[in-house]
């Protein structure tokens, strides 16, 4: 069963690797090229831990390293582009309004944001990629994760539309850092729950997964619901696009569930003691 999901996913990812050297090469669209790029970057990156790093013999260690890496450098690009953009726009009366218009999320392309994702997108092919390779998962969803943003977001640039609509998704990346920066910290054997770091952590882990995950999932739902009409008649752009945040809305759930149970186990170790004592 396990090694009939990694063909399927290996298979779709082949795909699209074909499908972007398409446009690539033959279509002149070198303004994909950052994919290559992100792809080269974050696969250099894992050599570079892998190589150099005293965890070198744990994959998952690697292979987390790199995704907080990209975590961080994502969050600080979003960062940049929104606080860009609203500097350029502060000219107007109502900035919020304007910057987060209909028109503007779908249509326009704010500075660096399509570099931007499609540096992201050769991440995401690199880390699934890398969890196929090393058998990392422990469930098919996030491999549904990672092919679900893949589509949605090469389609996107192959079209060049809601390209913003697609960099406030990855404002969630606020909270991958703390997600990622927690796993790496435990597999460096560092796990006193009692220590300051560790509730600091805790506290801006679970504050941005409500604000920059969940709450702005949700928003960036609405937002597609109530400006339904506003998009072309029979495109494939709001069906895609309801499709993707049900998708990253369901996998949110999922996501909060196990945070809340890693949480009560990291802050009640006497309990998680007694668990595995009885078992």
């Amino acid at each position: 069963m396990a090694r009939g999901i990694g063909a399927f996913f290996m298979a779709t990812l082949v795909i699209w690797v074909v499908s972007v050297l398409f446009f690539i090469l033959f279509n002149k669209r070198t303004e994909l090229l950052p994919i290559v790029a992100g792809f080269i970057f974050y696969q250099s990156a894992n050599w570079v831990i892998r190589n150099f790093s005293s965890s070198r013999n744990n994959p998952l260690f690697v292979n987390t390293s790199v995704s907080l890496l990209h975590s961080s450098t994502t969050s600080a690009s979003i960062l940049f582009i929104l606080a860009n953009q609203w500097i350029v726009m502060t000219s107007s009366s109502d900035v919020i309004n304007q910057m987060f218009e209909h028109s503007q999320l779908v249509v326009h392309t704010w500075p660096g944001a399509y570099t931007a994702l499609c540096f992201s997108c050769g991440y995401f092919a690199y880390d699934q990629l890398d969890m196929l390779l090393y058998n990392l998962y422990t469930s098919p969803s996030i491999l549904v994760h990672h092919l679900l943003l893949l589509v949605c977001f090469t389609l996107a640039l192959y079209k060049n539309v809601t390209i913003n609509y697609l960099i406030l998704t990855l404002i969630c990346e606020l909270h991958s850092v703390f997600l990622h920066l927690r796993k790496v910290r435990r597999m460096a054997g560092f796990r006193d729950s009692t220590s300051n770091f560790v509730k600091v952590e805790w506290v801006l882990n679970l504050t941005s997964f409500v604000v920059a995950r969940v709450g702005c999932h949700v928003l960036i739902t609405v937002k597609l619901i109530r400006d339904g009409s506003k998009f072309e008649k029979g495109g494939v752009e709001l069906p895609l696009a309801l499709f993707g945040m049900a998708g990253m809305n369901l996998l949110n759930v999922f996501l909060g569930v196990d945070l809340f149970k890693a949480y009560r186990r990291e802050m009640n170790p006497q309990r998680r003691s007694y668990e595995n004592h009885r078992d």
